[in-house]
């Protein structure tokens, strides 16, 4: 169970990484989310970020579209 608390937090902190690199505030980024289809607030987008919770598969497609990425860029570091 720490390993997956481990994985959670790594994945937080490059969903953080990424937004930062793009210059959004996550208000922004879930209203931009909401307009694609997405149903989620600035609390539980928080709540990825901070490990607290397990982004969802349909989340992380429309980011990777968002910030024009791969998929890679989300999974940074989680089998180190």
């Amino acid at each position: 169970m720490e390993q997956k608390i481990r994985r959670d937090r790594n994945m937080g902190s490059n969903l953080r990484r990424l937004r930062d690199q793009y210059g959004i505030s996550q208000e922004k980024l879930c209203a931009e989310l909401q307009r694609r289809g997405c149903d989620i607030g600035r609390t539980a987008y928080a709540k990825y970020e901070s490990g607290e919770l397990n982004i969802k598969a349909s989340v992380i497609i429309e980011l990777r579209k968002f910030y024009n990425c791969s998929y890679d860029e989300f999974f940074a570091g989680l089998d180190e």
